[in-house]
């Protein structure tokens, strides 16, 4: 058995690879939006579906925006995982 079948816990993942892309993602201490919350980021460049954004502490991350729609710089993004969940209206920092 395995996963939770039998009353076994879920593997936790806080790193994850993906080969395809040469991609990998560590909670700790790397991408700044795999942690159990949401983070507030701040487009400053669009590359077609996905944006360059920026946290309050000048950290980066490229952030995939399908569920939100068209951004443009400037637009404050709610993000998990790497996902824009949320478009936040108010100035931006």
């Amino acid at each position: 058995m395995s996963g939770t079948e039998g009353g076994g816990r879920a593997p936790s993942a806080t790193h994850v690879d993906v080969p395809e892309s040469g991609a990998s993602c560590a909670a700790e201490p790397g991408c700044i939006t795999c942690g159990d919350v949401a983070v507030l980021l701040t487009v400053t460049d669009v590359a077609g579906s996905d944006a360059r954004c920026r946290d309050e502490s000048g950290r980066a991350e490229l952030v995939a925006t399908e569920l939100v729609g068209a951004v443009a710089v400037g637009d404050r993004l709610l993000v998990h995982a790497g996902v824009a969940i949320e478009r936040v209206q108010g100035e931006a920092r």
